[in-house]
């Protein structure tokens, strides 16, 4: 069988792009079971209440729900399971100490294979205010407006 190539995308989470102001991005590795990888290839998985805690020196994913393999037997997993991160130290050293800050979190914003690995992209991110909701979503939709009046007129 033929090595896969490339970036296979199984889930996003298009919420924290809404919720959060993403400052750097880094990508971890993810210490997973056989049913779970089976799961994620079958593209079944959800970042929606998922995020990232570094305890001890260590990352961990908490909140992502894969669920159980269809065809698995008793070695199924639990889905909802914490899953460890793997980082490099200097990684892991500026998200602890970036974390330690008040309003930075971590949160998840994919999760994918890449050249046949289960990868997860993560990002430092600061918690956006109602008002900066709306004015995205303003901003947003006005460049839509402009976009379809363009459109018609190049007809």
């Amino acid at each position: 069988m033929p090595k896969e190539r490339g970036r296979k995308l199984v889930a996003q989470n298009r919420r924290a792009r809404h919720d959060y102001h993403l400052h750097d991005r880094f990508e971890a590795g993810l210490v997973l079971t056989g049913t779970e990888v089976k799961s994620l290839r079958a593209g079944r998985a959800s970042l929606q209440d998922a995020f990232v805690t570094v305890d001890q020196g260590e990352a961990w994913l908490r909140g992502a729900h894969i669920p159980e393999y269809a065809l698995g037997t008793w070695t199924n997993h639990a889905p909802r399971r914490t899953r460890k991160l793997l980082l490099h130290k200097k990684e892991l050293a500026k998200l602890a100490r970036e974390s330690a800050q008040s309003g930075q979190t971590i949160v998840p914003v994919a999760l994918y294979f890449l050249d046949g690995r289960a990868k997860v992209e993560i990002a430092l991110a600061t918690g956006k205010r109602e008002y900066d909701k709306r004015a995205a979503l303003a901003s947003r939709e006005a460049e839509r407006d402009m976009a379809r009046a363009f459109a018609r007129r190049q007809r």
